[in-house]
């Protein structure tokens, strides 16, 4: 599997909601080089990234499950655990869940993050 980086931001939610308007004002164009993805704090960055998530990833990475059912048997994890888990993960872009024949394939995007943080 290649490589995926993502870049994480940690900003407050009144910098976010202020960096936003100013998009969309046309007042700031973000550069390439920074983050896609952001998160308030790293106690909120380190719940999405947890240890028990992180072995997640690896598992989904590795073995390839064809559907939450195999990824269940897998991790040893509830099938409605897995479910919270992978829309979380997925709204952050780290995850994709891929619905085909009545089913859904996690497949995972990201596999090295980089955090940028200013204090």
């Amino acid at each position: 599997m290649k490589k995926s980086v993502m870049k994480i931001g940690i900003l407050s939610k009144d910098d976010y909601r202020k960096r936003t308007i100013a998009i969309a004002k046309g007042e700031y164009k973000p550069k390439k080089n920074e983050p896609t993805v952001w998160f308030e704090s790293m106690e909120s960055l380190g719940q999405v990234l947890s240890g028990q998530n992180q072995r997640l990833l690896r598992i989904i990475r590795d073995s390839a499950p064809d559907s939450l059912t195999e990824l269940e048997k897998a991790s040893g994890r509830k099938k409605s655990n897995l479910s919270r888990t992978l829309k979380t993960l997925s709204n952050y872009g780290i995850v994709d869940l891929v619905r085909e024949k009545g089913t859904v394939r996690p497949v995972v995007k990201a596999t090295e993050f980089k955090v940028e943080l200013n204090i």
